[in-house]
């Protein structure tokens, strides 16, 4: 219901309008959940009357829809195509249309009221409604009156009703039916058997007529009371039937079940004393296996053990062997290793020697570069003090110039006072003279220095040569110095290197002669523990023949005490075995019994059934018989009332006409 009242909120909303408060009312009430939807006297909208044309044609859930006095025109009950329509709307031929279509497609409507509208004025609307009835077989009330229905109406009606299967109640009173739709109403009744009730006051219909219809409609009534009884004895007889069948089926599947149990009780009991036997065999099986292979394990360790007291014979031999060669061995690797020491001694006493003389030749040569550095430094001062030497004699020399110097100007001066007393007198001659000699003077002067700067001249190239000289032969002595020192000290190197080689090569051979005596030693350890283990083994060996032998016995003596007990078990289940044979067979005997007295009861009951059946066929005989005897009464009256209209008036009249 609250999903029709949202469907319907949906369709208001999208034609642009708000749902009516009072349909959503009424869509709430206890009545409509029960089936039946109130709206009478409701002033229902044009796009309500749309809204609930679009949803009632389908599967509405309304079996009961009262539209009465809620004022709908043509265009609103049209709105949706298909409309509904109830009392006191004054609807008619497109009303009666909607109606018809509704008819045809709504399977959901049980009752449907439209008292006090015009549908009969117009046929063709009526018989668009017409044939949505026909079309429909669920509708079971109709209410059509004061719908001013005429006789061609009712003929329509009559149509529809011959062909309708559902329709109970029909309500036409107050209508303008008359004599020909009465005739026609009852005509229709002969082939409507589900109409039970027919309401036909106020149609100037005879009464005579009137009665044929009652008469018809109590056929009907007694027609279906006859058939829902007979019917519901069909079904008690049938369910009867069915419940004696099912009693059977559960007794005979019961005993079969029975007998499936005892059959699988006796199966399981064989396969279980089956599979004791097979065990017990198994078990017989095993200990013969178990036996022969405690033989052929007793067999395999004797012959093992003959296998390991050879192989230890043989181990004790080559124990004896490799301990001679192990002594053999070890002098020979001792007297090795002394000889290797003495060889190691003697090359270290040589190298010793040469080492003794190779650094007394280094100090030689560590002296002789000592001397040659003195000579070197010895030189060196030798220089330096001829360059003091010479700066010394240019110091001389400037001090002679600066002195030579101050005597010219010396003599300057007394040439000035020799001028000066001898000026008066030979003033010329003094000139001449004193240019003279001053003349002489700078050229003694300067004869003097050059002199002087040729010695000086003389004394540093003699200097220099000598300086060059002494560095060149410095550099032949250092050099010559440093080739012999590097050629004598490659040559140590080369004699260290060598010694060093072959004093590893000397560690490296005692070493491996240490290892060589420890792996000698240790296999001989390995083989006289080889040689405990063996016999250790020998003693575990012979515990365990000890043991198992024990073993042995005691199993043989437990497996005869379990192969007798087996024995009594076996017997004593071949005794039950012959006790569970003879339960069956009496079980089977039983089982027979069971079934013969099954097959007499199935016989029984089928007979039983046979005569129900054939009651059930007498009641359809005596059925079909009264159906008949209806149909002659039937039409017998209808002869009477056709009789009696022909010798009528009124009769005459109409045929006249």
């Amino acid at each position: 219901m609250e999903q029709f009242g949202q469907e319907y909120a949906r369709l208001c909303a999208a034609a642009g309008a708000a749902p009516q408060e009072a349909v959503l009312q009424r869509l709430r009430e206890p009545d409509a959940a029960r089936g039946r939807l109130d709206l009478a006297a409701q002033s229902l909208s044009l796009q309500t009357c749309s809204a609930l044309g679009r949803l009632l044609p389908g599967a509405a859930p309304f079996a009961a829809l009262a539209l009465g006095d809620c004022g709908l025109s043509e265009e609103g009950a049209l709105r949706g195509h298909l409309g509904l329509l109830f009392q006191g709307n004054n609807l008619r031929t497109m009303g009666a249309e909607a109606l018809g279509k509704l008819l045809m497609q709504n399977k959901s409507i049980r009752s449907l009221t439209l008292e006090w509208n015009s549908l009969g004025m117009w046929e063709e609307g009526f018989s668009f409604f017409c044939q949505g009835l026909r079309a429909n077989n669920f509708l079971q009330h109709l209410d059509l009156r004061n719908n001013q229905i005429n006789h061609q109406g009712a003929g329509e009606l009559a149509m529809a009703l011959a062909q309708n299967s559902s329709l109970q109640e029909l309500d036409l009173r107050w209508n303008n039916v008359g004599l020909l739709g009465g005739r026609s109403l009852l005509n229709c009744l002969h082939s409507n058997k589900t109409l039970k009730r027919l309401e036909l006051a106020g149609n100037n219909v005879p009464g005579d007529i009137l009665k044929a219809v009652e008469q018809a409609l109590d056929h009907n009534q007694d027609r279906e009371a006859i058939l829902s009884e007979a019917q519901n004895r069909v079904n008690i007889l049938n369910k009867e039937v069915l419940s004696l069948k099912d009693e059977k089926n559960k007794q005979f599947m019961d005993f079969v079940d029975t007998v499936d149990k005892q059959k699988e009780e006796r199966a399981r009991s064989e396969k279980m004393s089956a599979a004791r036997v097979s065990q017990l065999q198994e078990a017989l099986d095993e200990q013969y296996s178990i036996m022969n292979s405690l033989k052929t394990k007793l067999q395999m360790t004797e012959a093992a053990l003959a296998l390991s007291e050879q192989k230890v014979r043989n181990l004790g031999e080559l124990l004896n062997a490799m301990k001679q060669e192990q002594n053999s061995v070890a002098e020979c690797h001792f007297k090795e290793l002394q000889q290797q020491k003495q060889e190691g001694a003697d090359r270290e006493g040589r190298l010793l020697h040469d080492l003794s003389a190779a650094s007394e030749k280094n100090l030689l040569l560590r002296s002789q570069v000592d001397e040659l550095e003195r000579k070197c430094k010895f030189q060196q001062d030798q220089l330096f003090q001829v360059k003091q030497d010479l700066t010394n004699t240019t110091a001389e020399l400037k001090l002679r110039a600066v002195e030579a110097e101050e005597r010219l100007e010396m003599e300057k001066k007394r040439f000035k006072q020799s001028l000066e007393d001898m000026e008066s007198l030979r003033v010329k001659e003094v000139r001449m003279r004193f240019l003279h000699v001053a003349a002489m003077q700078l050229l003694f002067l300067e004869w003097f220095s050059m002199f002087l700067w040729q010695e000086l001249s003389q004394v540093k190239a003699a200097a220099l040569t000598e300086r060059g000289r002494a560095e060149e032969e410095l550099i032949k002595v250092r050099s010559q110095a440093r080739l012999e020192e590097q050629q004598r000290l490659e040559h140590l190197e080369e004699k260290l290197r060598l010694m060093t080689e072959s004093r590893d090569e000397a560690q490296n051979c005692c070493l491996k002669q240490k290892e060589m005596v420890a792996e000698a030693q240790a296999k001989a350890k390995q083989l006289s523990l080889c040689a405990d283990g063996l016999r250790r083994r020998l003693d575990e060996l012979q515990q365990d023949l000890d043991s198992k032998e024990e073993e042995k016995v005691t199993e043989l003596n437990k497996v005869k005490v379990e192969l007798q007990e087996k024995i009594g078990h076996l017997e004593a289940e071949r005794t039950a075995q012959s006790g569970l044979r003879e339960k069956i067979a009496a079980l089977e005997r039983q089982l027979k019994a069971l079934s013969s007295n099954h097959r007499e009861a199935l016989l029984d009951k089928e007979g039983e059934i046979s005569l129900l059946l054939e009651k059930l066929r007498m009641k359809e005989a005596e059925i079909s018989r009264m159906r008949e005897e209806e149909a002659q009464r039937a039409s017998f009256l209808q002869n009477a009332i056709m009789a009696y209209v022909q010798g009528s008036p009124l009769g005459t009249h109409g045929s006249r006409k």
